[in-house]
């Protein structure tokens, strides 16, 4: 692919943003739970760059380029179609920030947009998909987020670009991912609280193929799309090696209690920066989404 031409401006760009809270002269393309995604250098693109928290050593960074490339190619190798991707990084005072840089897709080429306008049968065919890769792809040391955000379609063919968090683990069931490095989007204070609560449980379930299927499935919600969670079951109950079939009131509870955990930790960012902008008068170092509608 092209070299992006003079990177480093979009990073001059987020680092006005973050000091001023003045967002405007960003392209926001979308706000992960965690990271953001920006256009680059035009508001269609050509790139969408997804930033990342900065490293504070070289060896971070290295550590984190070999996790991104052996989990992308371990994806490739179980038949996932992965989107063009590359890592940027940018040298700045406060560390080394990454991008994950990948060629835009029109938004009628997002997973949520297909289904939104698609036919029934090829709503089926797009749903079906994603859950053979799930039954292919996850195990205990490859986990897979199959949430349909994180699918698009390019030169009709599926592909996947989350892949920000490279969710690997050994034999033993050690994250291969550096966990740390996530945490630290968190507030000081709130971060011995998700390592030890709720971290393994938020990653562990996409290392089990019925979990993940119910994460696809309960997100829809999010996406008011519900009326195709029935779709989702029926294929994953017919198609996943499970223990108990997947039902409507369990993705609820799921949604719900995903709702309540994500709102909290969102909250929980937003009066992080408002205390770094407003008392101690630092900038706040990431890019945060404004109030998510996640009513079900």
């Amino acid at each position: 692919m092209t070299r992006v031409l003079d990177f480093a401006s979009l990073e001059r760009l987020v680092e006005h943003a973050l000091a001023s809270g003045d967002e405007a002269a960003l392209h926001v393309l979308g706000y992960g739970e965690i990271t953001s995604v920006l256009a680059w250098p035009a508001a269609d693109g050509p790139w969408a760059c997804k930033r990342l928290p900065v490293f504070d050593s070289a060896d971070r960074l290295a550590d984190f380029r070999a996790q991104f490339g052996q989990y992308v190619t371990t994806l490739q190798h179980h038949g996932v179609n992965v989107h063009d991707s590359r890592i940027e990084v940018v040298l700045t005072e406060a560390g080394t920030v990454a991008y994950i840089v990948q060629p835009t897709l029109a938004p009628s080429a997002l997973g949520p947009a297909m289904l939104r306008g698609t036919s029934v049968a090829d709503g089926r065919a797009l749903l079906s998909a994603i859950i053979d890769h799930i039954a292919v792809v996850v195990s205990p040391t490859v986990g897979l987020d199959a949430q349909l955000a994180n699918w698009g379609i390019v030169d009709d063919e599926l592909v996947y670009f989350d892949i920000s968090t490279p969710m690997l683990r050994d034999p033993t069931g050690r994250d291969l991912l550096d966990t740390e490095l996530f945490l630290t989007s968190l507030p000081p204070f709130l971060r011995p609280v998700v390592r030890k609560f709720l971290l393994g449980s938020i990653l562990d379930q996409f290392f089990e193929p019925r979990a993940a299927a119910l994460d696809l499935a309960a997100n829809l919600y999010k996406e008011r799309l519900g009326e195709w969670v029935p779709v989702v079951f029926e294929l994953a109950n017919e198609r996943l090696p499970l223990e108990r079939a997947l039902t409507i009131s369990e993705a609820k509870r799921y949604y719900r209690r995903d709702m309540r955990v994500w709102g909290m930790l969102q909250t929980m960012r937003r009066l992080d920066r408002t205390w770094q902008r407003k008392v101690r008068r630092r900038p706040y170092r990431f890019l945060l989404p404004g109030r998510i509608n996640r009513r079900l």
